[in-house]
C-alpha cells in the first residue's frame, strides 16, 4: 500500500547489477556501503531515525520490498538498490503525503517544456496524455494539455543539475521525480534525459513512468505492493488497455473520491 511523506519530490524500475554475497555488513566493501547509506538517505530518511544502526535501516528498506529482513548487505539487496527506479523517498503502507495535499479544483492543465529526442513529439503527446488517463478513469478530474503560458502541472526533459536541487544521476538510476500538489513547482514532473525513453518494452516506457509520476503529481506517495504502479520500482508490463491496480485506486479515490458516469 502507499505511504507518507513531506512535499519532496519522487521517480521507478527493475535492474540487475550481480555481485558476490558478504557474509555480514562488515565483510562489503568501501564503494558499495557508500552508495547504500546514499540510497537509505535518500529513500528512507523520512522513517529513519539517526540512531539507528546500518543493519536496522536495511531492514527498513528490506521490509519494504518484502525482502527477507536479514538486515545484512547481500546480492539481493544491493540489486534491489541498484535498480532503476523514481527519486522519491520510499515508506511502508498505503498513504499520502502529509496534510493529505491535493488539488482543489476538477479540471487542471499541463504543459511539456521540452521534448525528449529519443521519440517523435507526437509520440510522446500521446504517452502523456494516456498517462493522465489512467488517473482520469477512476477520480472525478480532466486534464487538458496547454502549450503556452502557466500550467498546474509543468512536464520537462532535463539531464544532471535542473534547476531544482535534485539533480539526476545519469542512465539507468533515478528515472524521474514529481512533486505533491501545490503552487510553483508542486505537481511539476522531471524525466532524466540521460535514460534512453520509448514506447514499447525496450528501455524505459514513457508512458509507465509518465503515469507513475502523475500519480505524485497528484498527491500519491509509493506503494510497497508489487504489482501497483506506485510501486517505486521500474517494471515493464503490457500497456495495451492499462489499469491501475485496485491498490492505486484505492489509494487515489481516498483522495478525490469516485469517478461518476
Amino acid at each position: 500500500m502507499v505511504q507518507i511523506q513531506s512535499l519532496i519530490l519522487l521517480s521507478l524500475c527493475y535492474g540487475a547489477f550481480a555481485m558476490p554475497s558478504p557474509k555480514n555488513n562488515e565483510d562489503v566493501n568501501p564503494e558499495d556501503r557508500k552508495f547504500a547509506l546514499d540510497y537509505l538517505n535518500k529513500f528512507y530518511i523520512m522513517i529513519t531515525k539517526s540512531s539507528k544502526t546500518f543493519a536496522e535501516r536495511i531492514k527498513e528498506m528490506q521490509k519494504f520490498f518484502g525482502m527477507k529482513t536479514t538486515g545484512k548487505l547481500d546480492t539481493d539487496t544491493m540489486n534491489m538498490m541498484k535498480a532503476p527506479r523514481c527519486g522519491m523517498p520510499d515508506v511502508a503502507d498505503f498513504s499520502t503525503f502529509p496534510g493529505r495535499p491535493r488539488w482543489q479544483k476538477t479540471s487542471l492543465t499541463y504543459r511539456i517544456q521540452n521534448y525528449t529526442p529519443d521519440l517523435p513529439r507526437r509520440v510522446v503527446d500521446d504517452s502523456i496524455q494516456k498517462a493522465f488517463n489512467v488517473w482520469s478513469q477512476v477520480i472525478p478530474l480532466r486534464f487538458r494539455k496547454v502549450t503556452r503560458g502557466s500550467a498546474d502541472i509543468l512536464i520537462q526533459f532535463a539531464r544532471g543539475s535542473h534547476g531544482d536541487q535534485s539533480p539526476f544521476d545519469g542512465p539507468n538510476g533515478i528515472l524521474a521525480h514529481a512533486y505533491a500538489p501545490g503552487e510553483g513547482i508542486g505537481g511539476d514532473a522531471h524525466f532524466d534525459e540521460d535514460e534512453r525513453w520509448t514506447n514499447n518494452r525496450a528501455d524505459f516506457n514513457l508512458f509507465l513512468v509518465a503515469a507513475h509520476e502523475f500519480g505524485h503529481s497528484l498527491g500519491l506517495g509509493h506503494s510497497n505492493e508489487p504489482r501497483a504502479l506506485m510501486f517505486p520500482n521500474y517494471r515493464y508490463v503490457n500497456t495495451d488497455n492499462f489499469r491501475l491496480s485496485q491498490d492505486d485506486v484505492n489509494g487515489i479515490q481516498v483522495l478525490y473520491g469516485k469517478r461518476r458516469n
